[in-house]
């Protein structure tokens, strides 16, 4: 049995709540269990040297967990010292994004992802990367009004993506790891997946001992039907129009 009571390949209460604040292109609180992730899309309009004179933009991500987001309370950074970890998992959301996007249709531009970790349950990667899927969209939106794209958001979105965690606990396959259960877990995966069955990203190891290929095959399959039920909810949370003003 699970710490909470979920099914092997259960998900957790999963949530895209869109317009979460009103500053950004796209803000969505990405909220899956007990794990929190704002993520907000802005625009520059400048590219990054090696882009320029090419006729395309660029997309770049950013992490960090807030300091109140764990038990014990996470120091911000400063003195110049980054956050290994939060530069690897930013530089995975950039990965995962650009996968999605045609960066033709936005040249001369970068869009910034920002997600910030408001409360940290496991899994808070998977979470930055599907809330900022749904941001993402909600941002390509505005500016198709604005006529900042050259086509409309669609054409910018060839594919979207969605990622899951998946790990062995106790030999057994388990999708969405909670902390708990990743904490313990003897293999932990990422699986990030676009939704016509391509694979951005899969990253991960053993933390104990090793794993052979058929748990491994069973581990990707879990994820990649688990994120059945993620781009659904994607597609539904989109398909609604954004919350009105208050």
């Amino acid at each position: 049995m699970r710490p909470d009571g979920r099914h092997p390949h259960e998900l957790r209460p999963l949530q895209f709540l869109r317009r979460f604040t009103d500053a950004p292109l796209g803000s969505v609180l990405s909220c899956s269990g007990r794990t929190k992730v704002l993520c907000t899309v802005t625009l520059d309009d400048t590219v990054p040297a090696f882009l320029l004179n090419t006729n395309k933009g660029w997309l770049t991500a950013e992490y960090a967990m807030l300091p109140g987001s764990t038990g014990g309370r996470k120091p911000r950074e400063r003195g110049g010292r980054p956050d290994a970890r939060a530069l690897e998992i930013g530089r995975l959301i950039g990965r995962s994004l650009r996968a999605a996007i045609d960066p033709t249709r936005f040249p001369g531009r970068t869009l910034n992802v920002d997600c910030d970790v408001l409360q940290a349950d496991g899994g808070t990667r998977t979470a930055a990367i599907n809330g900022s899927m749904v941001a993402m969209v909600d941002a390509l939106r505005v500016m198709e009004q604005r006529r900042w794209l050259r086509g409309s958001a669609a054409d910018a979105l060839p594919n979207h993506v969605g990622a899951m965690s998946v790990g062995l606990v106790r030999g057994e396959v388990v999708v969405d790891l909670c902390y708990e259960e990743d904490s313990r877990a003897e293999v932990d995966l990422n699986v990030v997946l676009t939704t016509d069955g391509r694979f951005v990203e899969v990253q991960g190891g053993a933390e104990r001992g090793a794993f052979t290929q058929a748990q491994l095959d069973a581990m990707v399959g879990a994820a990649k039907s688990a994120l059945g039920d993620v781009f659904a909810l994607q597609q539904k949370v989109l398909a609604g129009p954004l919350p009105a003003d208050e």
